[in-house]
């Protein structure tokens, strides 16, 4: 695991920068107080502590999903348009699926599928951070102008102080990470708690949390002893009574190393074969049983990739005929990924979460409806030699789908609807403005009266355009 702050010495504090580079010290150096300025951060302000708790699970792919051979398929549309997959019935009425997603097909009475997602940028940067925050702009940013929603969720739900779980309100099991989201100028103080490496692996482990040893606790305590670094924190804090704080937070760091609960929640070897075998033994079928132990132990939002080697040659969904033949990528990854999202979704309802939990799966956009031919540029798998023309399917923001699960939303049923080619949304079009405000409402956040301050203090938005998607309202 890495966590997403690090190693840095303490140094006077002379503003927001400063802060800013004081807080990304990480777990490793404790007497640093990274993870107890992060707890003192999220609890600055009071609020109404009686709402019952809500979670999110997103599920993410990278590079963007073909909505014509999944979720929205056009059996009858030309064969320059149409891929080589059947169209099966799933157990609604009416509603279709690519022959790829039979679990999912088993399962659509327990989810929503939105077909009719639009938004305006073409490309990968862009794409994720018009959909993850809001960001209007179509040009591709070297890093993100406004925080994510996942960063936003967590700094509000930090003001509120009503947390008592020792887990951190945010984790990233391989999440969407990189640049193309963050917490922009919320800092890194609220950026996930980030868990990387492949969970199928039985070397896989979480350094830094829950430690069982007695000896390494008593050294953790000695090494976390506050004031025998109270002349550089006199230094570093410049607002009043945070000195005062600092051991409440300082306890509330240490629990996260020594409490059972928190090695427990990552622990995968407590699940039974039976489960773990249900979700698959994967990287992609173990993130997601990850993602649902960690909700039911106390984190409040989980975000997890579907990326690697599972997605074929070049380790996304990006599936150009220069990446992928399309197709084989469909069909390399379709069983991993079926499984895994299957699994998730009937485990939170069997586990009666299904009111407090919203799933959502999606990535930053669909894939062109017309097929497109080029040389691939490498073998490898889903992908023909060096040269060999294949097919693909490229960026497509003006039309794509996602399902949504859980949250208390009447599901068995699809919003929307693209036009007889797949290429444009035409019925109950949803603009990342709607994606973001239908998160903030599961979650208890009114994003049409919340604005934030920038690195200017200008009072910025959480959604500038969109409403919560009324068939999404649980």
């Amino acid at each position: 695991m890495s966590h997403p702050f690090h190693a840095s010495g303490l140094n006077c504090c002379r503003g927001p920068e400063a802060r800013r580079g004081f807080l990304r010290m990480g777990l490793a150096g404790f007497a640093s107080l990274s993870l107890p300025g992060i707890l003192r951060l999220r609890a600055e302000s009071p609020a109404s502590h009686n709402r019952e708790r809500k979670s999110v699970i997103m599920v993410w792919q990278p590079g963007g999903c073909s909505h014509i051979d999944t979720y929205d398929p056009k059996p009858n549309i030309p064969s320059e348009y149409r891929g080589p997959f059947d169209t099966i019935k799933t157990k609604v009425p009416g509603m279709f699926f690519s022959e790829l997603l039979p679990l999912q097909a088993q399962i659509a009475d327990k989810m929503t599928v939105l077909r009719s997602m639009r938004q305006t940028a073409g490309g990968h940067p862009a794409g994720t951070m018009q959909l993850l925050s809001g960001d209007p702009d179509t040009r591709d940013k070297p890093k993100p102008k406004l925080p994510d929603w996942m960063t936003v969720a967590n700094y509000l739900q930090a003001q509120a102080g009503t947390r008592n779980s020792p887990l951190p309100a945010y984790v990233s099991v391989n999440g969407p990470g990189g640049s193309y989201n963050g917490p922009a100028y919320l800092g890194e103080a609220y950026a996930p708690f980030s868990v990387t490496g492949d969970p199928n692996q039985p070397s896989f482990s979480v350094p830094n949390i829950g430690l069982a040893n007695a000896n390494e606790v008593r050294h953790l305590q000695r090494r976390s002893q506050l004031r025998q670094n109270l002349d550089q924190l006199e230094r570093t804090f410049d607002r009043a009574n945070e000195l005062q704080a600092l051991d409440e937070f300082e306890t509330q760091a240490m629990t996260l190393l020594t409490n059972p609960k928190t090695k427990e929640a990552f622990d995968l070897t407590k699940e039974d074969d039976k489960t773990r075998d249900r979700y698959g033994r994967n990287t992609w079928g173990q993130q997601l049983l990850m993602a649902r132990r960690l909700i039911e132990a106390g984190v409040d939002i989980v975000t997890s990739s579907l990326k690697g080697t599972l997605c074929g040659r070049v380790g996304n969904w990006d599936d150009h005929a220069v990446n992928h033949h399309v197709f084989d990528a469909l069909r390399f990854r379709s069983k991993a990924y079926d499984q895994a999202v299957s699994a998730l979704i009937s485990d939170i309802y069997e586990r009666g979460l299904d009111k407090q939990v919203l799933v959502v799966v999606t990535g930053e956009f669909g894939r062109t409806p017309k097929i497109s031919y080029q040389p691939s540029t490498g073998a490898g798998n889903a992908s023909a030699p060096a040269g060999t023309k294949q097919p693909g399917r490229d960026h497509w923001p003006r039309a794509f789908s996602n399902i949504w699960a859980g949250g208390g939303i009447e599901t068995g049923r699809f919003i929307g609807a693209t036009n007889t080619l797949g290429e444009d949304s035409i019925e109950r079009v949803c603009s990342p403005g709607d994606f973001l405000a239908t998160i903030y409402h599961h979650l208890g956040i009114n994003s049409a009266n919340i604005a934030i301050k920038d690195f200017n203090g200008r009072p910025t938005p959480i959604v500038d355009h969109g409403k919560p998607i009324p068939e999404l309202m649980g």
